[in-house]
């Protein structure tokens, strides 16, 4: 589960944000302590509510009653720079964090600079590899504003204590997510769970973990959530936009593809994922007859944990078939709603009639279509 899609704390009703180069200030109260944001509203609600974009990136709801101020002057906005960003989470983070930066990234960790420079090399790799392959179809991508973040634990105790407050309980069965609210990524040191702390994050141990059973499936989750970050930064999709759960999970689960056999532990896009076939082949003989339908009209069989495995596989597939076989089509729906407000939430027959309008009315005969495409798969 990643932290993308976990809900907002606070829901209101919204109007279209009205875009602004001014700096916007609101002093809010939470838990009985005050807060001073200082960014750009995202939104302004009708009951005046406001959804603040800070210049460090994080995203902050806050409603009429948690507020005790609220202004704007002439000042106009500005992300933070390098310096400033590196200095907030020095603030934040416990004794002890270095930085290693790239040309896109920032990585705060407390494990060894080799595991940081291995992950800042995977990071660039997939960056340019998904600004490559969304550029040659077509789709104009941004340059993140603000510096791509990614908090790295040297052990697995250390991050969970940190991420327990945005994951609860649920930290525990997380190796790394991405965050809306903050923008950044959270992870821990992944050769921690095996070797000694001496060879913790060298190149040997880093090679060790790699060869290990289960190593596809944590590559997959660090390319997965740094997927999502890039996506959202990008301008391919948008922060607390509604976007389907089956659009952007599936295309995390499209770009995830490992590749243990590489240094770098992936190597390509696009390529067949073989967990999520064999997945939704399993999940064939018992697949509903409205299956495509229920996942495109919510997000309820993503989010259901009886039903997310399912779900994920096919929300791979469909992905695999709508870039593959509708490529032209894709770009277009994908255009649309990358250019969504907001915390303005479809009803499920809007989702099914922007599917429909993208890709024809006839579910059914796609529907086939698709299923006839991944049982070619191999």
């Amino acid at each position: 589960m990643s932290a993308c899609r976990l809900g907002i704390i606070v829901a209101f009703v919204c109007t279209a944000a009205t875009p602004t180069w001014a700096l916007d200030r609101v002093v809010m109260k939470r838990d009985g302590v005050e807060h001073t944001l200082v960014g750009r509203f995202v939104v302004t609600a009708e009951d005046g509510g406001v959804m603040v974009e800070t210049r460090d990136g994080a995203i902050w709801t806050v409603p009429p009653e948690e507020q005790v101020s609220k202004s704007s002057d002439a000042e106009p906005y500005r992300p933070f720079t390098t310096e400033e960003t590196i200095a907030t989470l020095r603030a934040e983070l416990p004794p002890g964090f270095e930085i290693y930066q790239t040309k896109h990234y920032i990585i705060c960790f407390n494990t060894s600079r080799a595991y940081a420079q291995w992950c800042g090399s995977l990071f660039e790799r997939l960056y340019q590899a998904f600004q490559n392959y969304w550029t040659n179809r077509g789709f104009e991508l941004k340059e993140p504003e603000h510096p791509l973040t990614a908090i790295v634990f040297a052990d697995r105790a250390s991050y969970a204590r940190f991420a327990r407050n945005e994951l609860g309980d649920g930290v525990d069965a997380i190796i790394g997510y991405y965050s809306l609210r903050t923008n950044r990524m959270t992870m821990y040191d992944l050769t921690g769970t095996a070797g000694t702390a001496g060879d913790r994050g060298s190149a040997a141990q880093i090679s060790q973990t790699l060869a290990q059973p289960d190593a596809a499936k944590t590559v997959a989750t660090i390319v997965h959530e740094a997927t999502h970050q890039i996506a959202f930064n990008c301008g391919l999709h948008r922060r607390y936009a509604d976007i389907p759960l089956w659009v952007s999970e599936g295309l995390a689960v499209y770009f995830e593809t490992p590749d243990v056999g590489n240094s770098k532990g992936w190597s390509t896009i696009g390529a067949v994922n073989h967990a999520r076939l064999l997945t939704l082949r399993n999940f064939g003989p018992r697949r509903p007859a409205d299956s495509l339908e229920t996942l495109i009209r919510d997000d309820a069989r993503m989010r259901n944990p009886q039903q997310a495995v399912d779900a994920y596989a096919e929300a791979w597939a469909l992905n695999y078939f709508l870039l593959n076989a509708r490529s032209l089509q894709y770009r277009a729906y994908i255009k649309e709603l990358a250019a969504k407000e907001p915390l303005s939430w479809d009803k499920p027959e809007e989702r099914l009639d922007a599917f429909r309008r993208a890709f024809g009315n006839d579910l059914t005969t796609l529907d086939r279509e698709f299923q006839r495409y991944i049982s070619r798969l191999r």
